[in-house]
């Protein structure tokens, strides 16, 4: 029996790849700009569509700092965050000198609540501080209450930069992810739905927003025959290389997305008849998830020694990777001083919830694998 690794989420090829990358190689465009950053770019606006302008970038960390500078986010400030995320989404606030200002999530879309979100924009403007931004979450690829969120936020007049990171290819009433938010952000990391072996990009309303975007991610080089620089840069360009890995990703985005929801509809019916777990799923119809991770919810049960770390090592026992919810930020040691709003559905979810491998390249003998460790575990 093969008892190799079964990674939580893998980089999954699609065939295409080295075509774009022999390209920059024979073109000699291995820099950070190249016919394959703005194909990848051109490929993303037409996926994402509602006229939005693509800017590839180093990271989706880079989007997410970047994208607080074209709101006008500076030290002093403060921004609202959805706390449970991976830390990438509250790290840029920080090296701006911003203050982070953390929100509980909702118990439908484990997403940024819109009643904490609510009741800290009051309470903090009573404060005397107005929130500059909304950091908000698609977690695991489930869009958050779009419009509730968007309510309360054009209520206060406060932007939201939407950290897509994890929901390339999910939607919202038929409108795609990364492009609700006043910015939006993506994730091309290794683990992603699509890779680029790392790498983001910033989703723009305006093609000025996106022009200031890529000026600041190359160095804010003023337009000079020598170098000068009037404002501060960062190299956070995406190389043609790696777009040429993403363009060759692209390709294959919808099969990824179909796969990823395949491996959620396995989990669905496999803790069908266990009713001690819960499998995270979206709301209702509105909602298409690429699930990119899968996710369950794990009653506790002492008598039984069941709870979400019993499984979690009864996993790694078989080679499996599983691994815990976000640790909400305003739980993290770097984090834990500054102010928090809400409840603890965030503080619970993580104290019970299970990350399951969820790769679009799982086998069907690695699913069989992943069953029976589920259902050794809950015959006990």
């Amino acid at each position: 029996m093969n008892n190799s690794k079964i990674w939580l989420s893998s980089p999954h090829m699609g065939g295409n790849e080295q075509k774009f990358v022999q390209e920059a190689f024979d073109s000699n465009w291995v820099a950070p700009l190249g016919p394959n950053v703005n194909g990848l770019e051109k490929d993303l606006e037409g996926y994402l569509g509602n006229q939005v302008h693509v800017g590839a970038l180093s990271s989706g960390t880079a989007a997410i700092h970047l994208g607080l500078i074209l709101l006008g986010v500076q030290a002093g400030d403060e921004v609202l965050c959805q706390s449970m995320t991976f830390s990438a989404s509250a790290n840029p606030i920080m090296y701006l000198g911003a203050t982070p200002v953390f929100i509980d999530s909702e118990s439908e879309t484990w997403n940024l609540c819109p009643i904490a979100l609510e009741e800290a924009i009051i309470d903090r403007i009573a404060k005397g501080k107005t929130p500059k931004a909304i950091i908000a979450v698609h977690l695991y690829g489930v869009p958050y209450q779009i419009e509730a969120v968007r309510t309360v936020a054009d209520k206060y007049g406060i932007p939201i930069l939407e950290d897509s990171a994890e929901a390339l290819g999910s939607s919202y009433k038929g409108q795609k992810c990364g492009t609700f938010g006043d910015i939006g952000v993506l994730s091309f990391n290794g683990n992603k739905i699509i890779t680029t072996s790392g790498g983001g990009a910033i989703v723009t309303k305006t093609a000025m927003q996106k022009d200031r975007a890529v000026f600041f991610a190359t160095q804010s080089r003023d337009s000079a025959p020598h170098y000068q620089h009037s404002e501060i840069g960062y190299n956070y360009r995406m190389s043609n290389i790696c777009a040429g890995i993403g363009r060759g990703q692209m390709e294959v985005l919808d099969d990824h997305v179909a796969l990823r929801r395949k491996m959620h509809a396995f989990y669905v019916d496999l803790f069908k008849d266990i009713a001690t777990v819960t499998v995270f799923d979206a709301p209702n119809d509105d909602y298409f998830a690429n699930y990119w991770l899968s996710a369950i919810v794990v009653e506790p049960n002492s008598e039984k020694g069941i709870d979400r770390e019993a499984l979690r090592l009864a996993f790694e026992a078989a080679n499996v990777e599983s691994r815990p919810l976000w640790k909400p930020m305003h739980l993290q040691p770097i984090f834990s001083k500054y102010p928090y709003y809400g409840k603890k559905v965030a503080e619970t979810l993580f104290e019970d919830g299970l990350c399951l491998p969820s790769g679009s390249n799982l086998t069907d003998a690695e699913r069989e694998r992943i069953a029976a460790v589920v259902r050794g575990f809950f015959v006990k």
